[in-house]
């Protein structure tokens, strides 16, 4: 029993790496999978062979085995390799990756290590507990929110005392950079794990005006909201487009994230379809947000 639990404490330490290359005629087609899959994140970098690297670090082994075999299913000539990283080396190996991330003219997104940098005069720092599992601003479409959200406030769009929602909050980083901008509202995830680092990061801003709960627009109780926020993926941002109109008061903002370029057709279709009008479109590099102010 001890040598079980040994083995069982050693592999809690471990982290686990799938490292994917891929032609660069198939680097579309793993980004989609990607993208559908691991809702999480990666890590992406374009080799001078034309040919894209892909790194998705995870804690769970059968989470990455799935990944590897659906990646091969669908992309048969990727080269795949996984690995293992301890603990300490995963925790050395954020400190060197998670660099600041300045987002529009108003935020920028910090590790806990970095909160007192003077680097970023005038920007409102929105700390985030690296988590393997959760968004720190160095995905491009939380960046894109970021920015978005920062241009709202900007032109008054968006101001001090509304109240917002969060769809979708992840690590919290959305809602704690509308805190800091004078909002109140909720932030909802279907994943525990997020709410509690949602958690994690709310007391390491200390904020208040956040409250963070676990589920998806069911949740909402018929409340509606001057500012929706969803960052999620284009199928569920289709299927809730009712839900996610209907928790919008007359005249709020919305903001839709998640997608792909190619994908925004289909989205803004199902969000016209409940009579709101065309929205404006914001491209960063092949991810998009859709904005109706």
């Amino acid at each position: 029993m001890a040598r079980a639990r040994a083995v069982k404490e050693l592999l809690m330490k471990q982290i686990f790496r799938l490292e994917m290359v891929v032609a660069e005629e198939d680097a579309d087609r793993a980004t989609g999978l990607l993208t559908l899959d691991v809702p999480f994140g990666w890590e992406e970098e374009s080799l001078p062979t034309g040919e894209t690297r892909f790194r998705v670090h995870c804690d769970n082994p059968e989470f990455v085995a799935n990944l590897q075999n659906d990646m091969q299913a669908r992309v048969p000539s990727a080269q795949c390799l996984v690995s293992t990283l301890e603990d300490q080396d995963w925790l050395a190996a954020w400190r060197q990756f998670f660099t600041p991330v300045p987002c529009g003219s108003r935020f920028v997104v910090l590790p806990p290590w970095l909160a007192d940098s003077k680097d970023f005069p005038g920007r409102e720092k929105v700390l985030i507990e690296p988590k393997s599992a959760f968004g720190t601003g160095h995905h491009a479409t939380t960046a894109l929110c970021l920015t978005v959200l920062s241009g709202l406030l900007d032109s008054g769009r968006v101001r001090a005392g509304q109240h917002f929602l969060d769809l979708g909050t992840g690590s919290g980083v959305l809602s704690i950079a509308c805190c800091k901008s004078g909002l109140t509202g909720e932030g909802y995830d279907i994943d525990p794990l997020a709410v509690e680092n949602a958690l994690e990061n709310k007391a390491l801003n200390g904020i208040s005006g956040f409250e963070v709960g676990l589920g998806s627009m069911e949740a909402l109780e018929g409340r509606t909201y001057d500012l929706v926020l969803a960052n999620i993926l284009a199928r569920p941002l289709i299927e809730l487009a009712p839900r996610i109109v209907w928790a919008c008061k007359p005249g709020a903002c919305l903001v839709l994230s998640g997608l792909l370029e190619i994908q925004a057709d289909s989205v803004e279709e199902a969000y016209m379809a409940q009579c709101l009008p065309k929205p404006r479109r914001v491209i960063d590099g092949e991810w998009c947000a859709l904005v109706w102010e």
